[in-house]
């Protein structure tokens, strides 16, 4: 069974740590994992005024949520908390009411930083938001990542073994999240079309 995970990279920057932290984990991810990004650099932003028309990069996005069967975030954290880009999308991708792309998928949240928070007080944030969008989320282990110079090798890779080792398990426990929650939800959230 291959199960397709959208990611999002919650910073904008060309030479993203977080970026850099999503290529190493999808290299490090379980063979059953298939990831596309999906891209939050075009959206305008949030307006319930765009509600009854939404503009296209907001469609696209909603449609590459709801492709995918899990999402992981990887994203720093801007004034401890979610990045304004990224807290954008997500509330392109919950809205408008009654067709929130975010319920039921099964989620990850990740973030490096080069301070010692290690993204920590984003995570707790974004975990709060996505609890209200009925998106379950694997909650251990915690991958809180403090980079420095020596955390990637020149080819992108993890450089340092214990790191390498923990991302690892990591994403074998998301793999293993996203079959569990997959296998036991159904339709029924508060705000669906039907209910």
């Amino acid at each position: 069974m291959t199960y397709r995970i959208g990611y999002f990279v919650g910073s904008l920057s060309s030479s993203s740590i977080n970026r850099r932290l999503a290529q190493a984990l999808i290299a490090l991810a379980p063979d059953e994992l298939e990831f596309t990004e999906i891209p939050i650099g075009d959206l305008p932003l949030y307006s319930p005024d765009h509600d009854a028309d939404y503009p296209a990069p907001a469609r696209a996005l909603k449609d590459a949520i709801e492709a995918s069967d899990g999402i992981l975030f990887v994203s720093p954290e801007y004034n401890r908390s979610i990045p304004g880009a990224l807290k954008n999308a997500i509330d392109w991708g919950s809205r408008p009411w009654g067709t929130n792309s975010f319920a039921r998928k099964p989620t990850g949240i990740v973030g490096a930083s080069i301070g010692a928070v290690g993204t920590a007080v984003m995570q707790s944030s974004m975990r709060s938001v996505l609890s209200f969008l009925n998106a379950p989320q694997l909650n251990s282990p915690e991958v809180y990542i403090q980079v420095t110079e020596q955390t990637f090798g020149d080819d992108g890779s993890v450089a340092d073994s214990s790191l390498e080792q923990f991302l690892r398990h990591y994403m074998a426990e998301y793999c293993g999240f996203v079959e569990r929650v997959l296998s036991v939800t159904a339709p029924g959230h508060i705000g669906d079309p039907d209910q």
